[in-house]
């Protein structure tokens, strides 16, 4: 028998230092492992100063791909190995997928060779009671903080910050004649659905993202979180119910 499987992407942030956790026991609930990426970025669990010193705490955070009928037992593995749900161990968020390439070994995997799958093809995902979205923001190095600032003026507790490069229309910088690719920086803010056109909104103002060479952002939808236990959690679940 052969599955031909549609897959789910999980988002995971933590702390530096605890992703091969979180690896370990994706790997444990069947899943091949997962990208670590580095980023920063501040929590309301997190002190911002330190001896009256701003600080942007360091992150990981762990992209991982698993196929939607393991992924249940990946999240609830999460949970309880690396205690995620609780203040200021981090968070993840589960992401559909329409389409995957470069699988070709996870595609059309008969069930027989594959014990993990066949132990777990029937844990289904965990009833979802959040109704919260992703907003991906790509900014010029050095105006993540606009993004972030305009995100909370709107109702976001801030973001998660990763850096990249990357080359768009509209920049042809070049140095010695040698065409330079500018850094960027992707911001991830999570936030309440209700609250995602007025977060959108004030960092497409702040960020001048209307501006040509400026940036870009779009919002994904978000199946299931993890790991966000505060207030504003309690008050979404409650209205969800």
């Amino acid at each position: 028998m052969k599955l031909n499987l549609k897959h789910k992407l999980m988002i995971t942030v933590v702390k530096k230092g605890q992703a091969k956790n979180i690896v370990k026991a994706t790997k444990k609930a069947g899943a091949e492992g997962g990208t670590i990426l580095l980023g920063k970025g501040t929590g309301i669990h997190e002190n911002k100063t330190f001896l009256g010193i701003p600080v942007e705490p360091e992150k990981e955070v762990i992209l991982t791909l698993a196929s939607t009928n393991i992924m249940g037992n990946v999240v609830q593995t999460i949970v309880n190995d690396c205690k995620i749900n609780e203040p200021g161990k981090g968070l993840g968020m589960i992401i559909d997928l329409k389409h995957v390439g470069g699988i070709c070994h996870l595609l059309n995997v008969p069930i027989e060779n594959n014990p993990a799958m066949e132990e777990e093809r029937n844990i289904p995902m965990p009833n979802q009671t959040i109704n919260y979205e992703l907003i991906v923001t790509i900014i010029n190095k050095g105006d993540s903080d606009k993004v972030v600032e305009a995100s909370k003026k709107a109702g976001a507790e801030g973001g998660t910050i990763l850096t990249g490069r990357g080359t768009g229309i509209h920049e042809q910088a070049k140095f010695f004649n040698i065409l330079i690719e500018p850094e960027k920086e992707i911001v991830l803010t999570l936030i309440d659905r209700e609250k995602t056109d007025d977060v959108l909104t004030m960092i497409m103002k702040e960020a001048h993202l209307d501006e040509p060479g400026k940036g870009i952002a779009f919002v994904l939808d978000v199946e299931r979180t993890v790991g966000i236990n505060h207030v504003l959690n309690e008050m979404v679940n409650e209205k969800f119910k």
